[in-house]
């Protein structure tokens, strides 16, 4: 009997032990290991309930992609769509919870990597993009780089509908 393993993790300091695992597919075995982003939160600066609401979120990004894989997607787009969740969430440091620059503006940073056969994909600096994971993947796929930063990857990322 194969078993279903899923974890997360938020940095250690804050919450010291992993989520509970999904062990509801016998016949898939797999694990998707998350974090919260960068940055430091103290017990002391965290409620009980602001502690749940990043728990819940990262519940809710493992979940995003066990269900790619539920249904026969890949691991990539499986990580692709937990990243997601926290891309559109304000609790972590990635799109809409990126801290601001030293010029009080949002720069965001992405990158992908296939550990099978070692295709990457990453984009630093677009300000403008609404899932820079999205568009490393594009970079990964549909460029001859690996890399694309400022305004050379925001046009790249309007040449890609993103």
């Amino acid at each position: 009997m194969k078993k279903l393993y899923l974890s997360a993790l938020l940095t250690a300091a804050a919450f010291g032990s992993l989520l509970p695992a999904h062990a509801d597919d016998h016949d898939v075995e797999y694990a998707m290991a998350i974090h919260g982003g960068a940055g430091t939160i103290t017990r002391a600066n965290l409620t009980a309930e602001q502690e749940q609401a990043y728990k819940d979120k990262l519940t809710e990004a493992l979940e995003a992609g066990r269900k790619v894989l539920k249904e026969g997607g890949d691991s990539t787009t499986a990580v692709i769509a937990a990243i997601q969740v926290m891309e559109a969430s304000p609790l972590f440091n990635s799109g809409k919870g990126a801290v601001y620059t030293w010029d009080e503006e949002h720069e965001l940073d992405a990158s992908l990597m296939e550990g099978l056969n070692g295709n990457a994909g990453a984009v630093a600096g677009v300000k403008t993009v609404k899932s820079p994971i999205e568009l490393a993947r594009e970079v990964m796929e549909e460029s001859v780089h690996v890399m694309l930063s400022g305004e050379g990857a925001e046009q790249f990322s309007r040449q890609q509908g993103l």
